[in-house]
């Protein structure tokens, strides 16, 4: 029995909602930092409002005596499965409402890792849905190109420092892509397109306002 439930939990997660529901169970679990560690990419990035490197913000960061909480209630997939944007709330460490969270998750050989986390603000209604609604992006047609124009080139050495910091990504198969842009002020804007067969088309929109 024992043996049985020490593999349960160390199984790899099939989903990313799974990869979700475990990286908030770790949060509470191990804390709140050493879970963003355990499940980020090495190249993942946080805003601080700014644009930066996961691996340097979470670097010797201490966790907190309570962790915040959150849940999936949306997620957009891509076809091949390997790739989904997560949205839903988040809480604080009382448990009251805190805002909105979207996290970039991306299938690799060692598992689900998120490569984008940005929180938001508190939506004006919160997600009634006990389970996430899970949306596939269409199998069928060929995207014609890449879902979102690409932004100029950041070197590492100049995204905190540019008035203006951007970034892109894709699905290997093209069917899922976002970008994100940041102003000198600390305002985020971030967009997710999704393929449905036809054209791509835009599933989120969400507008940051600076700290």
């Amino acid at each position: 029995m024992i043996a049985a439930a020490f593999l349960l939990a160390s199984a790899p997660a099939p989903t990313a909602v799974d990869a979700e529901r475990a990286f908030a169970a770790d949060a509470r679990r191990i804390g709140q930092w050493s879970a963003f560690r355990k499940y980020a990419d090495r190249d993942a990035v946080i805003f601080t409002p700014q644009a930066a490197w996961a691996r340097d913000f979470l670097r010797n960061r201490k966790d907190p005596r309570r962790s915040i909480s959150w849940r999936p209630a949306h997620s957009y997939v891509s076809c091949d499965r390997r790739t989904a944007v997560n949205t839903g709330p988040w809480f604080g460490a009382g448990g009251r409402p805190g805002g909105t969270f979207t996290t970039v998750w991306q299938k690799t050989p060692a598992g689900w890792r998120w490569v984008y986390d940005g929180g938001g603000p508190i939506a004006a209604t919160l997600p009634r849905n006990a389970q996430p609604v899970v949306r596939h992006a269409a199998c069928i047609g060929r995207p014609p190109g890449p879902p979102t124009a690409a932004p100029p080139p950041l070197s590492h050495a100049k995204a905190r420092t540019t008035r203006i910091d951007n970034g892109r990504g894709q699905s290997a198969d093209g069917t899922l892509g976002w970008d994100w842009r940041v102003d000198s002020k600390g305002r985020r804007r971030f967009r997710v397109f999704q393929w449905n067969g036809r054209r791509y088309v835009e599933v989120i929109n969400r507008q940051v306002p600076a700290r």
